[in-house]
């Protein structure tokens, strides 16, 4: 299957063979994505698949920067989110694609759809970011973690991840971290359904416990790698994990 782009993509890498898939979770903070991404590739190892996983900030090339900027909290956001696309370009040309090609499965913890929802929400033209993006691998399948904002907000809660960036202080929505948390995760959840249907992702409901979730996922895959329903059994924390931002 040649490699498809939602552009012209990187010239390095047009016109490649893939054996493999890429899978991309997507979902706002604290939704459990990390934890089902861990689930998923027990899951697909289990049954003899090659996983590699990937998210973002995790290019050799610009992680440490990347890192430093958000926490000095004083970058552009224009500047962040051309940093993403850098470190995104990076993981495609050195491993993603790579990966690919070596018919391995890639389950991507986030792509590009969270940079063009925490971006577009803070006021960056959707074409500006859509045509720096352009140079992405179109994923196989992009499955979307949909929940509710009160069972959001109560999970970050309990997992004590009201941090700067889930909260969108930098937005200046609200003088104390929960109700900026509420208002940015509001407008986060409202900018991702709008991108469910723009991108045809699948909707996957985040509600109930790890493993009830963790089973709408891997139906979802079976489809995509035609699977039969026999699998191995994986072992998982009975209550919802959450993750922060990257």
């Amino acid at each position: 299957m040649k490699a498809h782009y939602f552009g012209a993509g990187i010239p390095t890498l047009r016109n490649v063979d893939l054996q493999g898939r890429l899978i991309v979770l997507e979902g706002p903070d604290c939704v459990g994505r990390s934890t089902q991404i861990r689930l998923l590739q027990e899951w697909l190892e289990n049954l003899g698949y090659g996983v590699v996983t990937t998210s973002l900030c995790r290019s050799e090339l610009t992680e440490i920067g990347l890192t430093k900027a958000k926490r000095g909290h004083e970058i552009g956001r224009r500047t962040l989110a051309l940093f993403y696309a850098t470190d995104l370009a990076d993981r495609l040309e050195r491993a993603i694609v790579p990966a690919l090609q070596g018919g391995f499965i890639v389950l991507a913890d986030r792509y590009i759809y969270t940079i063009f929802a925490r971006y577009g929400v803070r006021g960056l033209n959707a074409q500006w970011l859509r045509k720096a993006y352009s140079f992405a691998l179109v994923p196989h399948l992009t499955l979307y973690l949909e929940v509710d904002l009160d069972v959001l907000a109560e999970r970050a809660l309990k997992a004590e991840k009201l941090g700067f960036w889930e909260c969108g202080m930098d937005m200046n929505l609200a003088d104390n971290l929960y109700d900026s948390f509420m208002r940015y995760q509001k407008r986060m959840i409202r900018a991702f359904a709008k991108m469910t249907k723009e991108f045809e992702m699948t909707k996957v409901s985040a509600h109930g416990s790890v493993m009830t979730v963790q089973q709408r996922l891997r139906k979802r895959v079976r489809s995509l790698l035609d699977l039969k329903e026999t699998e191995a059994v994986i072992s998982a924390p009975e209550g919802p994990v959450v993750e922060g931002m990257d």
